[in-house]
């Protein structure tokens, strides 16, 4: 009962202003003024009041070195864009309603775009990788500025709050991450994940708001153990090692039979080569050149063969016959 009767009163307060905005011909002032800003986006709004005249306009200022700027000017819209004011410091904005030549008076708001700006939800990119998940986050972008330029520019204490569950469970898991990139490892497989992410200042205890949840579901751990690694290093190693000692065996026949086929050896005679198999023979050939006495050795006459000559002088021939047979006796 206390309740329905402050609201009556309040109710019974606001006609009662009205009234006598309209008794005195009045332009009531802009009522529930208030400040909408998400990543620096500044929208001053408000609610146009009742007036029986006619339709109102609207102008909206912010102080600038102890002047007021004008920033929206006879505006039928209940709002106005302040974005373009600077992010540093406090501003009074103040904003009035119109009709014809008459205004209402000024109704101020007080606003500090780095403490009142409503930190919107980073964009969240989850990559599934047998039993983990794989985040990657992207810091808001801030409005009118250049999209290289977030939020985390702006903020010096900048980590996510990251908090994870299982589908259709209502217990929740919480880690926080000063990185760009986490890694939530050690999952159940083949279950589904849900991820949240939210932008953090620890410094001002300030969190930004929730992205909406990702969901993926983790695989089988399918990751070769490290030894079994190195074994088939080692073994491809040793292939590679045999393959090429194969091509180099290959080769190097193909060069023997080769060089055999285009510039054969001459081979020593039979009697030759089982002279030199003696051991003592074929040392004292090459330390001590062996000589016999008794050796007999046959005279080796060299006969030029020309058949003119022959039958013009047959004493020539004859003289040939003589070398190459005993000596004739006197």
């Amino acid at each position: 009962m206390g309740i329905l009767s402050e609201e009556n009163s309040c109710m019974c307060f606001v006609s009662f202003l009205f009234l006598i905005f309209t008794a005195l011909g009045m332009v009531p002032p802009p009522e529930n003024v208030r400040m909408n800003s998400v990543n620096f986006k500044n929208i001053l709004q408000w609610v146009s009041p009742a007036f029986p005249k006619g339709n109102l306009t609207f102008t909206a200022q912010y102080q600038s070195y102890r002047t007021f700027q004008d920033i929206c000017v006879r505006i039928a819209s209940t709002e106005c864009d302040f974005s373009t004011i600077s992010k540093y410091g406090y501003h009074t904005l103040r904003v009035r309603a119109e009709f014809a030549n008459e205004h209402s008076d000024w109704v101020n708001i007080t606003f500090s775009p780095v403490d009142d700006t409503i930190i919107g939800p980073p964009g969240i990119h989850v990559e599934v990788l047998a039993d983990s998940l794989h985040m990657r986050f992207l810091a808001p972008k801030i409005e009118n500025e250049h999209e290289t330029w977030t939020m985390k520019n702006i903020y010096n204490s900048w980590t996510y709050n990251v908090q994870y569950w299982k589908n259709g469970t209502d217990e929740k898991f919480h880690i926080t991450s000063q990185y760009d990139f986490e890694v939530l490892r050690n999952l159940e497989p083949w279950t589904t994940y849900c991820v949240q992410v939210q932008g953090f200042l620890p410094d001002s205890n300030k969190t930004g708001e929730w992205t909406e949840p990702v969901c993926e579901q983790t695989n089988n751990d399918d990751t070769v153990p490290s030894w079994l690694v190195a074994i088939i290093l080692i073994a491809s190693v040793f292939m590679v090692f045999l393959v090429l000692l194969g091509c180099f065996a290959l080769l190097w026949c193909i060069y023997k039979k080769t060089k055999y086929t285009f510039s054969p050896r001459n081979s020593l005679p039979q009697h030759l080569k089982e002279f030199l198999g003696h051991p003592h023979h074929s040392k004292l050939l090459f330390f001590f050149p062996l000589s016999d006495e008794n050796e007999v050795f046959d005279k080796l006459s060299v006969i030029a063969e020309d058949s003119e000559n022959s039958k013009q002088n047959p004493s020539d021939s004859h003289s040939c016959g003589t070398l190459s047979g005993q000596e004739p006796q006197s």
